[in-house]
């Protein structure tokens, strides 16, 4: 694997995406994570999953330098794939705890709001969705994640304006859960997924799984029609004026 790190230690997987500079995720990344989350699901000695980054970064979210190089029939495939990945995480039966070790907006975000649970790190870091600012259409299934834990209002009106959250506002939002010093985020992340681990497993799984049942059919239905006005928005002039505003920003850093 190039851009994910797993190592397995009594029954616990620990996830760390490692894909120089910010973890920006690309289909490589995204196929990673996607089939080691498969894989755990289906392997009875694998009890829960922390997913985690490295400081200054969980995840800068999509990587739009690659994207914004990919022609329609790419563009097409990844957006596909993309939706596939936030399924798996949805459905993904074991505990899963998010470890935020940085900034976190947008895909980084989305990767979070899966978890059961969200440890943040303290400190100048930033969560949220903002793709409505990049010109990126939101599908109704992300919004729905985003309201499944912070409620309709909240979501509808951090959403449409793109609202990015530092870890303190995050948690009284109810964004995370817990916000921590860098150093203590392992060992918070590992004290609050051994407490799920500890309770009896299909009791526990089958819970979280009739709790997500309305989220996971939203994920799995079919998003064709929203995928082809995400498309068109994402070749119109004004998305692409925007991505081009943001790469030379990004080059210019």
């Amino acid at each position: 694997m190039n851009t994910i790190v797993v190592n397995v230690k009594d029954r616990l997987a620990t996830i760390t995406l490692n894909r120089p500079k910010s973890n920006a995720l690309n289909g490589e990344m995204i196929g990673e994570i996607n089939d080691i989350l498969n894989s755990i699901a289906a392997d009875d000695q694998i009890g829960g999953v922390i997913i985690t980054g490295k400081e200054p970064f969980f995840s800068a979210g999509l990587d739009l330098v690659e994207l914004y190089g990919y022609n329609e029939q790419e563009a097409a495939g990844f957006w596909r794939q993309f939706m596939d990945f936030v399924h798996t995480l949805v459905a993904f039966p074991k505990p899963m705890v998010a470890a935020i070790s940085g900034h976190s907006p947008a895909g980084g975000c989305i990767i979070a709001l899966a978890a059961d649970y969200r440890i943040m790190a303290e400190g100048k870091f930033i969560i949220g969705l903002n793709e409505v600012p990049v010109g990126i259409i939101v599908p109704e299934s992300i919004f729905e994640l985003y309201a499944f834990w912070i409620g309709k209002a909240a979501a509808a009106r951090s959403l449409l304006e793109g609202r990015l959250f530092q870890p303190q506002e995050a948690l009284a939002a109810g964004l995370v859960d817990e916000v921590v010093s860098p150093a203590g985020l392992l060992t918070a992340a590992d004290r609050r997924i051994r407490k799920y681990m500890q309770l009896e497993r299909n009791t526990w799984q089958q819970s979280k799984l009739n709790i997500r049942r309305k989220l996971i059919a939203a994920m799995a239905a079919d998003q064709s029609d929203m995928l082809e006005k995400m498309l068109k928005q994402w070749w119109s002039p004004a998305t692409r004026h925007i991505l081009e505003t943001i790469l030379k920003n990004l080059q210019n850093k």
